[in-house]
């Protein structure tokens, strides 16, 4: 009440001072000192209760008198409207409320074990992970050999999206450390081969031309399926010590992310059996598999631990993947709509193929997500010399973002020219 009552007297205060006094000063003043061609303008400051009720009568031309209103839109945040509580109001006596500019944030992904622990999502990922390496008899636990190298470790969280962006699943992977590895004693033959940007382009071209069916399948833990012929030792998993024989050390039986040999024994392992299915393999890219019959043809595309399959023969098509999934865990997608991070789109003239979601994360990544759009990638006849210019700062990201736009031609040739320039 006594912060209430001394408001309301200095308002009554200024009030007085403004409307009253401060006139016969200025007029007193004309009259001392011979000013002439004074002008009083006939304004009266006033207080409202109403915000609502507030105008101003001064003669500036504004963009509110001439009903001009640019709303602003915050494309990258969101506005939440919050109102002061009520033990507030002592404290802030001549605010109503205020509002917010919040950062909308994507979910977190850890960078270490002690940050996920603990975490609902990140536990029953961990526990997933686990449960799959043991059924896949990954490894078997061995007491600490003398005079062998011991591979660390690790946990890598990763959180996967559909191609709106939301969020598909958590998924932890275990991984070995592969760097400690050493060659020629753990390691040997490291080449995995993979498709070609323009065989995926030539298969999908094909399936449009003559209304194939695209089927997408996914391998679940590929890397476990590839056995090793060297003999590897890794430590326990962090999180999942065995309690009975913390001191033992994992003898690994199947290949494992993040070991050297890891690609290369997987392939040969889906490579060997493919033929079994009457597969045989393109001269033209290893990744490319094709079984003629009488009823039709069946293609089958291998990017590490993503296929897809299609071809005129239907029925071959469902047998082929029934014929999979009893060898390889793997899980039937259904139709092809996201693949190496271009999204498929099944239209009546045919199909189309979108990076657009890959497109942003790239622009994001540069930091330049409120740039404008631009319809010329570059200036005509730009030429780049190594003598001109200055050094960047961080080469590393320069780099990076330059093999990316690179794999961003696959759906935008219009934008190679310029690509190839900055290389």
């Amino acid at each position: 009440m006594e912060k209430d009552y001394f408001c309301s007297n200095l308002q009554d205060s200024f009030h007085l001072l403004i409307t009253h006094i401060l006139p016969l000063l200025v007029l007193l003043s004309s009259l001392l000192f011979g000013i002439k061609d004074l002008v009083i303008l006939p304004q009266e400051l006033q207080f409202v209760e109403d915000q609502s009720q507030a105008y101003n009568n001064h003669s500036m031309l504004t963009r509110a008198k001439n009903g001009i209103v640019k709303k602003k839109s915050f494309q990258d945040f969101c506005a939440f409207s919050c109102i002061v509580q009520q033990n507030l109001l002592d404290e802030l006596a001549f605010f109503s409320g205020f509002t917010s500019i919040l950062e909308v944030h994507d979910p977190i992904e850890p960078k270490s074990f002690k940050a996920a622990v603990g975490k609902p999502e990140w536990d029953i990922a961990m526990n997933e992970e686990i449960d799959a390496l043991l059924k896949q008899g990954t490894w078997k636990l061995v007491p600490l050999p003398k005079d062998k190298n011991i591979v660390g470790s690790k946990w890598i969280y990763k959180v996967k999206k559909n191609p709106d962006g939301t969020v598909s699943r958590y998924k932890a992977r275990l991984v070995a450390q592969g760097f400690s590895q050493e060659k020629g004693l753990d390691y040997d033959e490291t080449f995995s081969p993979v498709v070609r940007h323009s065989t995926v382009r030539l298969v999908i071209a094909l399936a449009a031309m003559n209304r194939w069916e695209l089927r997408q399948l996914d391998v679940k833990n590929a890397f476990l399926h590839g056995d090793l012929r060297e003999e590897v030792y890794m430590q326990q998993p962090i999180g999942f010590t065995d309690p009975v024989h913390p001191e033992y050390v994992c003898l690994l039986k199947k290949s494992l992310y993040g070991l050297k040999q890891a690609p290369r024994a997987w392939n040969e392992k889906f490579s060997n059996f493919l033929p079994a299915l009457g597969f045989h393999f393109s001269h033209s890219d290893p990744s490319l598999f094709i079984k003629n019959s009488e009823k039709g043809v069946v293609a089958l595309l291998l990017y590490v631990d993503d296929i897809i399959v299609t071809g005129s023969d239907t029925e071959g098509i469902i047998a082929v993947i029934s014929e999979l999934g009893e060898v390889f865990d793997m899980k039937d997608l259904g139709s092809l709509s996201y693949f190496l991070g271009i999204n498929v789109q099944y239209k009546k003239k045919g199909i189309f193929l979108s990076q657009e979601k890959y497109a942003k994360e790239l622009i994001l990544k540069a930091g330049l997500e409120s740039c404008k759009a631009c319809s010329s990638p570059c200036l005509p006849h730009i030429q780049l010399l190594k003598s001109e210019g200055t050094l960047l700062d961080n080469p590393t990201l320069y780099r990076s973002l330059v093999g990316a736009l690179q794999y961003l031609t696959f759906t935008r040739p219009d934008i190679a020219y310029a690509v190839n320039t900055v290389c």
